[in-house]
């Protein structure tokens, strides 16, 4: 079975940036994005007596609910907006730009159609092309087996390797937005073997990691570079000490996870030459069901919990 570290299959056109080295990073632990619909959340003081489970074992049953309930995804789309910040030395804001997203999912791929970008719709010769571009990612994502990236190099790891690559630590249960969690601390252990970009990479991240105790879902994941990382051996971009982001998911219909919003502190040298430092905010919204037996553009809402 194997985790991937490259999150979501998300294409952009362009050269990679800071940002999206960082976004190719953002689910460590290979985030889960799916759940059954279950009964209400029991009250977190109803399972804090129970034992805590292995983080092994824990994080094993959270890859198992993806690989079961992976189709589920593809019946949904929502929108992402993302905004971008170039801060100068002295921490003021250079330059803003934003992009709004169409995001669905092919045969388990992430798919974002772009539709406006600083604010303003693209024009009629920009969605042309962009919707050509669209196509030939939708005919290529049904051709592409799961678990393979539509663009750029394959960063699955194993569940068990990557937990050998990475130290867990302080498991203990916590009351996370009215849900009961496991949380723990992970970090890379430095002396750890590893091959390829998004191993390297793990030995040079720290954090923690909330897992929703129910749905076994990843609800909440913070984590920081503990060294500088470089990607193509610092020819392309050399990703600085301290570099921190977050990623967040919520149950939607109460039937699925999917992300709601992440946000990432990068500091960054591309091409030995540009020095480069980012903020960059996601949020997620407007979740939609649509399959056969669903009414087409019916509303999906995240599922609050209940007082």
């Amino acid at each position: 079975m194997g985790m991937n570290l490259s999150g979501p299959k998300t294409v952009r056109r362009g050269a990679p940036s800071p940002a999206i080295l960082l976004t190719v990073l953002i689910p460590m632990l290979g985030l889960p994005t799916f759940c059954p619909a279950q009964k209400p959340p029991e009250p977190a003081t109803q399972s804090a007596a129970q034992p805590l489970p292995g983080i092994r074992a824990l994080m094993i049953d959270v890859m198992d609910h993806q690989k079961q309930l992976e189709k589920v995804r593809e019946n949904y789309t929502y929108h992402s907006s993302t905004t971008t910040q170039e801060i100068d030395g002295n921490g003021n804001v250079k330059k803003t730009e934003s992009e709004d997203s169409e995001v669905f999912y092919i045969n388990t791929h992430r798919i974002e159609r772009t539709v406006k970008k600083d604010g303003k719709p693209l024009n009629d010769h920009d969605q042309q092309k962009e919707q050509e571009r669209i196509n030939k990612l939708v005919e290529k994502a049904q051709k592409v087996p799961p678990g393979e990236p539509l663009e750029g190099p394959n960063t699955n790891i194993s569940v068990t390797h990557l937990l050998e690559i990475m130290q867990a630590s302080n498991p203990r249960r916590e009351n996370f937005r009215g849900r009961s969690t496991i949380v723990f601390d992970f970090a890379g252990k430095r002396d750890a073997k590893t091959h390829g970009m998004a191993e390297d990479a793990s030995k040079k991240i720290a954090g923690t990691l909330w897992v929703d105790e129910r749905d076994r879902q990843v609800a909440r994941m913070e984590a920081h570079f503990t060294d500088n990382f470089h990607v193509g051996g610092g020819l392309l971009a050399n990703v600085q000490k301290g570099s921190s982001f977050y990623f967040d998911q919520a149950p939607i219909n109460g039937e699925i996870w999917l992300p709601t919003a992440a946000e990432g502190h990068i500091e960054a040298r591309v091409l030995l030459l540009k020095g480069i430092r980012q903020h960059v905010v996601e949020h997620n919204y407007d979740y939609q069901r649509f399959s056969v037996d669903a009414e087409p553009g019916k509303t999906a809402t995240v599922v609050e919990p209940k007082n």
